[in-house]
């Protein structure tokens, strides 16, 4: 699959994200040994993390909701969600499953207490790059492979930027998993991305 500039992208593969941590994602661990696999295939691996500050506006305890709920910030709809990845906390970690060796570079996004950030390239306003990108063109990627947490959220958001940045996008879909906090978001999302241009393997 590897060309030299072909970069493979996991997605907050994160103890909260995965079964026992606060927002866990069913069977969100069964896609960690084909991420591994998927690694040796690539000369460029980057990650992402969410790396939330506490009391960050997405998770619903600020708000006195509950998770699922949605509120109306500065006109723009947020999701509630249970208080995760948390800086420096053990959810926020990467599993102790996954294969880190070969990352060569970590990407934080969700640290601006008072907007969320889906994507691992941009905040959910687009006021705010985490680097991504320009670090991706710096190195002369053009197509950008994505795995990993969670299919309808980041990765899916992560796949809109990506190709809004002039990438060439592709998601391994057996390799993500999502929360589908609406029956059928999981499905919905994929035929989005298709037809956004996203090739989906």
């Amino acid at each position: 699959m590897n060309t030299p500039n072909m970069c493979l992208l996991i997605v907050d593969v994160q103890n909260d994200f995965l079964p026992g941590g606060s927002l866990p994602v069913h069977n969100g661990d069964q896609i960690i040994p084909l991420i591994n696999r998927l690694q040796e295939q690539f000369s460029c691996v980057i990650a992402s993390k969410d790396w939330h500050p506490k009391n960050h506006i997405s998770f619903a305890s600020r708000h006195g909701k509950k998770p699922g709920e949605t509120v109306e910030i500065k006109g723009v709809k947020q999701t509630l969600w249970p208080d995760h990845c948390v800086q420096e906390s053990q959810g926020a970690a990467f599993s102790p499953q996954l294969n880190t060796q070969k990352i060569q570079k970590v990407f934080l996004k969700g640290i601006d207490p008072e907007i969320d950030s889906y994507s691992a390239f941009y905040d959910n306003a687009h006021a705010r790059s985490t680097g991504l990108g320009e670090y991706l063109q710096t190195l002369g990627i053009d197509e950008v492979v994505l795995v990993g947490l969670t299919t309808d959220y980041c990765v899916r958001y992560s796949a809109y930027d990506a190709l809004q940045l002039g990438f060439k996008v592709t998601v391994v879909v057996d390799a993500c998993r999502g929360i589908d906090l609406q029956p059928g978001d999981c499905t919905r999302a994929i035929q989005e991305l298709k037809n956004s241009g996203v090739k989906i393997i």
